[in-house]
This record gives C-alpha cells, sequence and structure tokens, in this order.
C-alpha cells in the first residue's frame, strides 16, 4: 500500500472514528447476548437488573478521561461501597474485572478520540506500554493470592498516593493557539500554513502533524491548530513510575494512568500531550490485565475466574457508558479547566482511601 493511500486510509479512520468505535460495544453486546454463559433462568429482568449503572459509568468515564487517570480508579470503590447499597456486594476479583473491562473499553474509546485531535505521541506510549506489561502481568497474578485485607489496605495507599499525586500537579491547559515553548506565538492557519512552517500532516483532520527535529524536539500541531514542543527524554524516570504504576493496574484496575501523567509532566511533555498519550498505555494496560485477571488464576495457583463468574448483566451496561464517556472526555478537556476537575477528584481519592483503610483494619 503506497504512503498517499495509507494516508487516505487513516484520515477516513479517524473521521468516523466515533461510528467504528461504538461499532465495538456493538459487537461486543451481541457476542454477550449470544455466546457468554449465563444463568439458565436469564431473562430480560436479568438483563435489565443494572440499567443504572449506565449514567453512573458515563459520568465516571468521562470524569477519568478528561484527567486522563484510570477509570477503575473511581469505578472500583464504586462497586465496594455504593453497589452493595443498591444490589450486593461482590469478591475483589470480581469488581477489579467489572472496572477493567469496563476501563479497557472506555479508554480505547477515548484513546482514538484523542489520536483524533492529535495529541497522542504513539512513539512514547508504546515505549511505555512495553516497559510496563511484565509489572502488569505480575500484579495482576498477585491480586489471585493477597487477602482481602491486604487488598484493600494497598487500595487505599495507591489512592492516597494518586490523591496527594494529583493535588501536586499542575494539569492546567496551555492558552489556544500557544506552544509549550516561551516563544511561540504564531497562529496556525487552517491549511496547516504557518508563518514558521509548522507540521502538516495530510492523513491527519485539520491542521495536525507532527515533526521530530535532528536534536530530538518534537514540534506537534493537533486538529485545533494549536502547537506544542517537548523532547521524549525522561525515560528512566518514566520508567520507574510506570513499573509501580504497572503492578497496582494488575493489582486492583489502576495506578498506570495516575502515576504516569505524573511521570510525563515531570519530564516537561505538554499536559494535553500527556493526557492523549496515557491514554493509550492505560487502555492497553487494562486490556493486559483483564486477560489475566479472567484466564490466569491457576498459573499462580490461586482461584481461577472462568468467564461464567463475569456478571454480563452488569457489563452489558458498564461497557457502553464508558465508550460514551470516552468520547465526550476529549470535548470536555477542551472546553472547562482541567484543575477543577483533578481537585474533585483528589478530594474524592482521599475519601475512599480512609474508608479502604477503615475497611481493612475492620473500622466498619
Amino acid at each position: 500500500m503506497s504512503s498517499q493511500s495509507l494516508s487516505h486510509v487513516q484520515k477516513s479512520f479517524l473521521k468516523y472514528q466515533h461510528i467504528l468505535v461504538f461499532i465495538a460495544p456493538m459487537l461486543f453486546l451481541a457476542a454477550v447476548f449470544t455466546m457468554a454463559p449465563t444463568p439458565a433462568d436469564a431473562n430480560m429482568d436479568y438483563w435489565l437488573q443494572y440499567w443504572w449503572l449506565f449514567p453512573v459509568f458515563v459520568t465516571g468515564a468521562t470524569i477519568v478521561n478528561t484527567v486522563g487517570i484510570s477509570g477503575s480508579a473511581l469505578f472500583v470503590p464504586f462497586l465496594i461501597f455504593i453497589f452493595p447499597i443498591f444490589a450486593h456486594p461482590l469478591e475483589p476479583a470480581t469488581l477489579v474485572k467489572v472496572g477493567l473491562i469496563s476501563e479497557a473499553f472506555g479508554l480505547s474509546s477515548s484513546a482514538v478520540a484523542f489520536i483524533q485531535y492529535g495529541l497522542v505521541d504513539r512513539r512514547l506510549a508504546l515505549t511505555l506500554v512495553a516497559g510496563s506489561i511484565p509489572f502488569v502481568v505480575g500484579g495482576a497474578l498477585l491480586s489471585f493470592i493477597i487477602p482481602e485485607v491486604v487488598f484493600h489496605a494497598l487500595l487505599g495507599i495507591a489512592l492516597l498516593a494518586a490523591s496527594y499525586l494529583l493535588f501536586n500537579t499542575d494539569l492546567s491547559h496551555e492558552e489556544p493557539g500557544s506552544s509549550s515553548s516561551s516563544n511561540s506565538d504564531h497562529t496556525t492557519a487552517t491549511d496547516g500554513g504557518t508563518a514558521s512552517d509548522l507540521p502538516n500532516d495530510p492523513g491527519k483532520l485539520g491542521p495536525a502533524g507532527v515533526h521530530t527535529a535532528d536534536d530530538g524536539t518534537v514540534t506537534r500541531v493537533d486538529r485545533e491548530g494549536d502547537d506544542y514542543r517537548y523532547t521524549r527524554g525522561g525515560y528512566l524516570r518514566r520508567f520507574a513510575n510506570y513499573s509501580i504504576g504497572g503492578t497496582f493496574q494488575g493489582l486492583a484496575g489502576f495506578g498506570i494512568g495516575e502515576l504516569g501523567i505524573i511521570s510525563m509532566l515531570g519530564t516537561k511533555v505538554p499536559v494535553r500531550v500527556a493526557i492523549g498519550t496515557n491514554h493509550i498505555v492505560v487502555a492497553l494496560t487494562a486490556i493486559l490485565a483483564s486477560l489475566v485477571h479472567v484466564f490466569g488464576g491457576g498459573l499462580v495457583g490461586g482461584h481461577s475466574l472462568s468467564l461464567a463468574s463475569t456478571p454480563w448483566n452488569m457489563v452489558v451496561f458498564t461497557v457502553p457508558a464508558t465508550v460514551l464517556g470516552g468520547q465526550i472526555a476529549p470535548y470536555v478537556s477542551n472546553a472547562l479547566e482541567t484543575d477543577t476537575i483533578k481537585n474533585f477528584v483528589g478530594v474524592l481519592f482521599a475519601i475512599i482511601s480512609l474508608a479502604l483503610f477503615l475497611m481493612a483494619f475492620g473500622g466498619f
């Protein structure tokens, strides 16, 4: 296939990504309804039992995808504390699995939307995913053998750390039409041409493009014409954060997104590019962790989670909800001050972590 044809395919995919992304949950739902092992007496009441999860997960997915963190950071605590009030308690392994399956769809949806905006550094993302794989797998296998008390305590520690890091991180966006470098005051024309010759990729939508200079400086232009300059240096610092975050990602369903966004901002990656790139990392590691949680119990002598143990009447609502929230997030990220959402999530994490500590040590 010629580069021109490949560029045309890529641009067509991005142009119609809303349609293509929503086909995935439709296929998932079709597979669940026709092939998933469900109770013998499953009827319409069974499938509609948890319809109220849809608005909850749409809201949660929009929030976490706007900030660029893992969906399970909100979904898992919700399933621990709120879900039993309206339904029944879930086993830790089951609620992590529900969170990961939902997160994998939601973040994949949001990742494609951020790619459409031109805000994903794919080279950086794939490097980070490759380095995280052994830690994600190790954390997921560990989840099969640790006691529930330890699980809740580790979950509390992870959320408390995420809360602290969020409060101490500046997630405010650059002003439209500016870049991360202070001497960039030019504006991109609608056809991608500028006085300073910013990159323009015909395979992307709008005046989007990316160029890497010989000295390693990356110049990225998004579909709105905003430009960002940064380098991909700092791999060792990011690897340290992503290794710890990857372990918690496998164990509890979140962690890599929270520590990952911090490490990218600490190595001077512009915030909107960091959030967009982080979606690829979290989505791929969530998919990997989901597979290990479903099939990996027997590898470490722990309990084995069969497909029959999955509450399919929950995920038929949570998966489409997270896909929808993932598509909404880039627009919210572009329109709202991210610090407002960040502070709300930080306070929420602190409250949830306190409740988890009380649960772990017999407070309630």
